[in-house]
C-alpha cells in the first residue's frame, strides 16, 4: 500500500537583496506562505520552509552604482535587514540562504555543466547592444528607450513598468545606456542558450492537462499564454561581472533566472547539512509535495522556466504542485516604486510602531491581493486597527476577562444548564477550525481570516446579549455567561496564531493555555475547564493615532532608505 503524503517543501521567492522589502512583498509572497506553513505544522505535517536572498542580476549592480559602493557590500547590507525584517515580522524559515554561498555555486553550476555536457544547451552567437563608452555589453535593464506599445520614454530592455509589457531592447525606441546614456552599438557576442521550445509538449501536458484545474487562474491564464505564443530558445549566460561565473569563460555569468529558482534546492541542501538531514526526499520523493509562493512578474520562471531545466536535469527532481501568485498591491493609489521611495519600508515599520507586527499582518491579510491588485492606505489602516482589531477582537477578549475577574477572581466557573442560545455558540464554536483549515487549504487566505474575526464578533454579540452585568441574573446565568465566553476566548487564542502570532502568544499566556495541534483543535470539548486559573490581563491591541498616521504621510516619497 503506498505511503500517504507527510511530506511539503514549501518555498517562498527569494527577494532581490538591491533594496529593503515593502509591504506589496509581505502581502503578495510572504504572509500567503507563513500562513500555511504556519497550519502545516499544526496539522503536524512535515514542512520544511525555504528562502534567500537573490544577490546577482543587474539590479545589484545598478544599486551599487547608485550608493557608490560594490555588488558585495550591497548584497550584505540588504542580506541581513532583509533577514531580520523577516524574523521580526514573525516569518520564520527553515533556512533562508543566498545565492552568494559557495554550495549555491556548486550546485547552479553542475546544472550547467549536465546540461552542457548532455548537449542540452547550445552556443549561439547574436548581436547585443554595447556601450563604448562604458565598454561592456548591456543587459536588459542598463538599456531604456521609448515603449513601442504606450510611448512611455523610461522603458527598460526587458520590460515597461508603465504598461506592463515585456519587451527585449531590439524592440525600445531610440534606446540609450542606463551607464553612460550614450546610444550603444549593436555587437557580436557568444552565449548559451536552453532550448525552451524543445519542451513545449512536456509542459503543455503537465500545465494545460495536469493542472488546468487547481492552479490559480492568473498563474494558469499567464503560463498558458506563454505556452500559445510558441517558447523559444532562452540565453541562460549574460555578459556581467557580477554573477555565477561560468567554467573557463571570462566576463560570462549564469544568467540570475536561470540560477536562481535553483537557489531553493541549494538552500534546502544547506539546512539539510546544518540539520544533519537527508535533503532528497524534500526534492526527489514523488509523494512530498512542492508548493511555491511567488509574485506575479516571476510567473513564467516557475512555470516554464524551472520545472523545463529540471526535466531537462533528469536527476529525478519532484515538479511543483502548485504555484501561487497574488496580484500587486498597491499603496495610497499608486503603484508602490523603489525609485520614487513610494512605499511603507518593513524595517522602517518595525521602528515606527514597535510591538505592532499583528496590526500590520491583519490589515495586509486583509487586503491580500488574491485575486486583483489592491489598495493599502494609512487612514484604513488607522480604521481597521482601530474599529476591527480595537474594537471587536480585543474588546471581546478585554470584557471577557475582566468580567471572569470581577465576577469569579479569574477562575472558570462551573456552568449551570445551558440554554439554547449557549449550546448553539458552543456548537459553532467547534466548526470554526474546519472551516477556516478548508479555506487555507484552498489558499483563500482573506476568507479564512473572515472566518476568525467572525468567531469574535460572535463572542461580542452573545456577551452583548445575554448581559453577564445585569443585576437580575442569578449567580449561576453569570458563570454560565462567562463560561461560553471563554470557551470562545480559547478557540480564538488558538487559532490567532495562524494569522496573529504575536497576539497568540499574549493571549495564550493571559489564559495559562499551550498552543495545541489541529486535531486537538477540532475535537476539544473544552479548552478552560472548570477551577482553571487565568493569568494577569493586558490590552491585545492599542489605537492607532491620527498623528502617527499623519507622519506616514508625509513621509511618502522623502528619501529615507
Amino acid at each position: 500500500m503506498k505511503k500517504s503524503n507527510n511530506k511539503y517543501t514549501v518555498t517562498a521567492a527569494f527577494p532581490y537583496a538591491n533594496g529593503p522589502i515593502h509591504i506589496g512583498h509581505l502581502a503578495g509572497v510572504y504572509l500567503p506562505a507563513d500562513i500555511f506553513v504556519r497550519y502545516l505544522r499544526r496539522k503536524k505535517k512535515e514542512v520544511i520552509f525555504i528562502c534567500g536572498s537573490d544577490e546577482h542580476g543587474v539590479p545589484i549592480t545598478i544599486q551599487a552604482k547608485k550608493e557608490n559602493t560594490t555588488p558585495k557590500e550591497i548584497v550584505n547590507k540588504y542580506h541581513f535587514m532583509i533577514k531580520d525584517c523577516f524574523e521580526n515580522f514573525g516569518i520564520h524559515f527553515d533556512n533562508y540562504s543566498r545565492t552568494s554561498t559557495v554550495i549555491h555555486q556548486k550546485i547552479s553550476t553542475s546544472f550547467f555543466k549536465k546540461l552542457h555536457k548532455e548537449k542540452k544547451i547550445f552556443e549561439k552567437v547574436s548581436e547585443q547592444y554595447y556601450d563604448n563608452q562604458a565598454k561592456q555589453f548591456l543587459a536588459d535593464r542598463y538599456i531604456y528607450g521609448i515603449c513601442p506599445h504606450c510611448k512611455h520614454k523610461e522603458a527598460y530592455g526587458d520590460q515597461c513598468e508603465s504598461c506592463g509589457s515585456s519587451l527585449s531592447p531590439e524592440e525600445l525606441i531610440n534606446p540609450l545606456s542606463t551607464i553612460s546614456g550614450s546610444n550603444p552599438v549593436l555587437k557580436k557576442t557568444k552565449h548559451w542558450y536552453f532550448p525552451l521550445n524543445e519542451y513545449q509538449n512536456f509542459l503543455e501536458k503537465w500545465i494545460l492537462m495536469d493542472h488546468q484545474k487547481d492552479w490559480k487562474v492568473n498563474v494558469y491564464g499567464q503560463a498558458k499564454s506563454w505556452l500559445d505564443q510558441g517558447l523559444q530558445p532562452r540565453a541562460i549566460t549574460r555578459d556581467l561581472d557580477w554573477g555565477i561565473p561560468i567554467p573557463k569563460e571570462i566576463g560570462k555569468v549564469l544568467y540570475v533566472w536561470f540560477e536562481a529558482t535553483i537557489g531553493y534546492i541549494s538552500s534546502t541542501i544547506e539546512w539539510a547539512k546544518r540539520k544533519k538531514k537527508d535533503w532528497k526526499p524534500y526534492w526527489k520523493d514523488q509523494r512530498t509535495k512542492l508548493i511555491q509562493f511567488i509574485g506575479k512578474d516571476n510567473i513564467v520562471f516557475h512555470c516554464i522556466i524551472f520545472p523545463a531545466v529540471l526535466k531537462a536535469y533528469n536527476q529525478g527532481y519532484i515538479l511543483p504542485d502548485k504555484i501561487l501568485a497574488n496580484e500587486f498591491l498597491n499603496l495610497e493609489n499608486e503603484k508602490i516604486s523603489t525609485s520614487r521611495n513610494w512605499g511603507v519600508w518593513v524595517h522602517e515599520y518595525l521602528r515606527d510602531f514597535p510591538n505592532q507586527q499583528d496590526t500590520l499582518r491583519y490589515i495586509l491579510i486583509a487586503n491580500m491581493p488574491e485575486k486583483k491588485d489592491n489598495n493599502f492606505n494609512w487612514k484604513d489602516f488607522q480604521k481597521t486597527n482601530n474599529t476591527e482589531l480595537v474594537a471587536i477582537l480585543g474588546n471581546f477578549v478585554n470584557r471577557s476577562l475582566t468580567l471572569i475577574q470581577k465576577y469569579n477572581n479569574g477562575i472558570i466557573p462551573h456552568p449551570g444548564i445551558f440554554s439554547i442560545t449557549d449550546k448553539s455558540i458552543l456548537k459553532k464554536i467547534r466548526k470554526y477550525p474546519e472551516n477556516i483549515g478548508d479555506l487555507i487549504e484552498s489558499f483563500r487566505f482573506r476568507e479564512a481570516l473572515v472566518c476568525f474575526m467572525d468567531l469574535a464578533r460572535l463572542g461580542n454579540k452573545y456577551l452583548t446579549e445575554e448581559e453577564p452585568w445585569n443585576i437580575k441574573k442569578t449567580e449561576q446565568r453569570i458563570e454560565t455567561i462567562l463560561y461560553v465566553s471563554l470557551q470562545i476566548v480559547g478557540m480564538l487564542a488558538q487559532l490567532a496564531e495562524l494569522f496573529l502570532p504575536y497576539t497568540a502568544n499574549k493571549l495564550l499566556k493571559m489564559l495559562r493555555l499551550e498552543a495545541y495541534f489541529w486535531n486537538k483543535i477540532e475535537n476539544v470539548k473544552e479548552f478552560l475547564c472548570p477551577g482553571h486559573v487565568l493569568g494577569k490581563s493586558t490590552l491585545l491591541f492599542n489605537k492607532i493615532t491620527d498623528k502617527s498616521v499623519e507622519k506616514q504621510l508625509e513621509k511618502l516619497g522623502k528619501s529615507d532608505l
